[in-house]
């Protein structure tokens, strides 16, 4: 049973957490993603060590909640936890002097003991949590949270407040891991004499990883695109820990990253140059010419301006950049960097800003001011990296209407669609291999595009700005997660697509509403809300009945309203068997069926909602009804209903026939079921001949189409076919109605004459 009072209680852990403290996209995913879930219904409390280098005004905010000792190996630490409410979500910093009031998060020597006791602290807190507050799922973050899993199931399993916790574990980039020395195990973690924890720990003879062990350990792990967590179960991008994941890849998922759209946001942004919005970009313009002013730049807006903002590494594509740069700078695209990073990349940047002044602008420097700018007013924002989990960087140039030129590898790919210059489709431009000349190639497609065709170049960073990267619809991904670890948990209102299957037995009892009405209905529903619209079918239908001809012909024919058709036809058949099996002569059949053959059209079209299921219901009830008619006649009736049901789509727009005859459909309900009965015997219904072009049934009713029209001149006007139809046995008139399948027909319409000349027989 799901407990709908309980909410679902997250502890978050990661090293950082922006804006208390940040030093990469770790530290953005945790300031956000908490954030997203405390807005979708859940709790959640964030677990971050207690730097020195958080501001002051932030510390002045903490209250203390709580202390106490946490054994890492042989020592006894002290752990306090200063609680603090930010934007709605609970933080809890994880204070020890000795261990985090240092400049800088990590480097020191002893990372390895530092981020062992906060795994070990977060573990430990779980029982020191606000009144209230019990923690259903622990979420660590990369390396230094990865020893949590562990400890969770090695030392704390069996006692109560732990047995319902379930853990998490996201890689935000499998290059950081926490490898050091194996004598860690026992001086530090405690686990050397525990021979599971010591063989899953360990990399190799001297070795233990962090990362592998909450890998082992986790009950899910997750990264953070798709395309990334594909990609590191090989071993190109995998670094040694490929065949864990591959182990474990039942338990592997990856779910995009998401921006602080508010934050990201050209309308609002305070730091750009003019504030523009995807209707009006005129401010874009102005953006970029005051950064070409001030990177002294010609300030010209005919020559696209390229950017990038990035740590100068190879990882970040720094090769193909230095190789490809002479060929871009000389053909035309103005080119800035913003970083810092490896000498040599640093050195060879400078270098082209020297060779082409006014074309090339290098910022070797740590600038988030300055990128913003840049951000906002370049055309294209260039990132071939070699790898990339995620990538926030294309996030934020596509928020800003600036198109992201990517290596196709992990979120980037993920992220940016190509453009394809056949439909218009894409948000960016992409090349595969991790090659200078294809990197080449790709800036000159987009440049080409901004020069040759502008029109296009707009519509493309329409769709760019267009995107939804919000964390609410990845926070939604991780709740899914969450719920499926937690099934006992109700989740809170998510659950409103499910009651789809519902519909289905008030389709069934749709049909008696059927007989009367419908017009309006059909307008409405669409074939995707049939199942929502039956209900409001059935309310409709008694006022609507007389009008239906009128709204009949407005309805353009779906697949589900040529399955209803038959389906509404043929429930009111068995309805009305009395009244048929009074019409014995030939000649009152076809006045019945003249008059009724419009009307049944009309209620048939706005049974839309019917199902194909229920369209084989009626059909059997059908067959019951008749037990007086021979049982040649109800089999064909049944097989005719079904085979509707199926190329119904392929008729659905073509009978323009079906439309006219709907229009004449007006008064006799009580004849429709005569002429319906009859058309069982006979074949008869014009909307059956539209419909099933491809199948028998269909054919055999059309024939009768011609006995039925005999009276009806309105008719004759609409449909072609029914002035010649005045003969009972000519198929071939009714041919030329459907024009969607003429060859098919004329097979039907044979087997129908036997059938119809047998059935006439009898009934004589």
């Amino acid at each position: 049973m799901a407990d709908s009072s309980k909410k679902m209680q997250i502890v978050f852990a990661s090293a950082e957490c922006a804006p208390f403290v940040k030093t990469g996209g770790l530290g953005d995913v945790a300031g956000s993603l908490p954030a997203a879930l405390v807005r979708a219904g859940a709790e959640v409390i964030v677990m971050v060590p207690k730097y020195a280098t958080i501001k002051d005004e932030y510390k002045a905010q903490m209250e203390h909640f709580s202390d106490f000792y946490v054994s890492l190996g042989w020592r006894n630490e002290y752990c306090g936890l200063e609680k603090l409410e930010h934007d709605g979500v609970t933080y809890m910093f994880i204070d020890n002097e000795r261990y985090f009031a240092r400049d800088y998060p990590y480097g020191f020597f002893d990372d390895g003991e530092r981020f062992a006791f906060f795994s070990k602290a977060i573990t430990e807190s779980l029982q020191h949590l606000p009144v209230g507050f019990e923690c259903d799922i622990l979420h660590c973050n990369d390396w230094q949270t990865a020893l949590a899993p562990v400890f969770l199931r090695e030392f704390y399993q069996g006692l109560p407040l732990y047995d319902r916790v379930k853990t998490v574990f996201s890689i935000h980039n499998v290059a950081f891991q926490g490898q050091f020395s194996d004598t860690v195990m026992e001086d530090i973690l405690g686990v050397a004499h525990i021979p599971a924890a010591a063989s899953q720990l360990r990399c190799d003879a001297c070795s233990i990883n962090y990362m592998l062990g909450a890998l082992r350990y986790a009950d899910a792990i997750t990264t953070v695109s798709p395309t990334y967590a594909n990609e590191i179960q090989t071993p190109e991008f995998g670094e040694g820990l490929d065949g864990v994941l591959r182990e474990r890849s039942y338990a592997l998922q990856g779910i995009l990253n998401g921006i602080d759209v508010a934050g990201f946001d050209p309308a609002t942004d305070k730091r750009i140059a003019a504030n523009y919005t995807v209707e009006d970009r005129s401010g874009k313009a102005v953006c970029k010419a005051k950064l070409q002013e001030e990177l002294g730049l010609e300030v010209r807006d005919d020559r696209p301006l390229m950017v990038m903002v990035t740590r100068l590494t190879r990882q970040k594509g720094m090769d193909l950049v230095m190789y490809a740069l002479d060929r871009i700078l000389s053909g035309g695209v103005q080119v800035a960097v913003l970083g810092t990073g490896d000498r040599d990349y640093e050195d060879g940047l400078r270098y082209f800003q020297d060779k082409y002044p006014g074309t090339m602008a290098a910022r070797i420097a740590f600038d988030p001011a300055l990128s913003q700018r840049m951000y906002a007013a370049a055309d294209m924002f260039l990132m071939p990296s070699k790898f990339e989990p995620c990538g926030l960087s294309q996030i934020i140039a596509m928020r800003y209407g600036t198109l992201p030129i990517v290596r196709e590898t992990g979120g980037l790919k993920d992220t940016v669609q190509p453009y394809n210059e056949f439909t218009g489709e894409g948000t960016g431009f992409s090349f595969s291999n991790f090659n200078g000349d294809e990197m080449g190639d790709a800036v000159f497609r987009a440049a080409r595009l901004f020069w040759d065709n502008r029109d296009a170049w707009n519509q493309l960073v329409t769709q760019a700005m267009s995107q939804d990267f919000s964390w609410t619809r990845s926070a939604d991904k991780y709740l899914d997660l969450y719920f499926f670890m937690h099934p006992e948990i109700e989740r809170p209102a998510a659950v409103v697509d499910e009651p789809e299957a519902a519909p289905d037995p008030v389709a069934a009892e749709e049909p008696k509403a059927e007989e009367k009405p419908v017009e309006a209905e059909p307008a409405k529903a669409e074939p995707e809300v049939k199942a929502e619209v039956a209900p409001e079918a059935k309310a409709e239908v008694k006022p609507a009945a007389k009008p239906a001809a009128k709204k009949t012909t407005t309805r353009k024919t779906t697949t589900k309203k040529v399955t209803t058709t038959k389906y509404a036809a043929t429930k009111t058949t068995a309805a009305k068997a009395t009244t048929t099996r009074k019409r014995t002569t030939a000649a009152a059949k076809k006045a019945a069926e003249a008059e009724a053959a419009p009307e049944v059209k009309a209620e048939v079209a706005k049974a839309k909602p019917a199902t194909k299921a229920p369209a084989k219901t009626a059909a059997k009830k059908t067959t019951a009804a008749k037990k007086t008619t021979a049982t040649k006649l109800t089999t064909t009736k049944a097989a005719t209903t079904k085979s509707a049901a199926k190329p119904a789509a392929k008729v659905e727009e073509t009978p323009a026939e079906s439309k006219a005859e709907v229009t004449v459909e007006t008064k006799p309900a009580a004849k429709t079921t005569t002429r319906k009965r009859t058309t069982t015997a006979k074949k008869t219904t014009a909307k059956t001949t539209t419909p099933k072009a491809e199948t028998k049934p269909a054919a055999a009713k059309e024939e009768p189409k011609a006995e039925v029209k005999t009276k009806p001149a309105p008719k004759a006007a609409e449909v072609k076919a029914a002035p010649k139809a005045e003969t009972k046995p000519e198929p071939a008139k009714e041919t030329p109605v459907s024009p969607a399948a003429p060859a098919e027909k004329k097979a039907p319409s044979k087997k129908t004459s036997v059938r119809k000349a047998t059935a006439t027989r009898k009934r004589r």
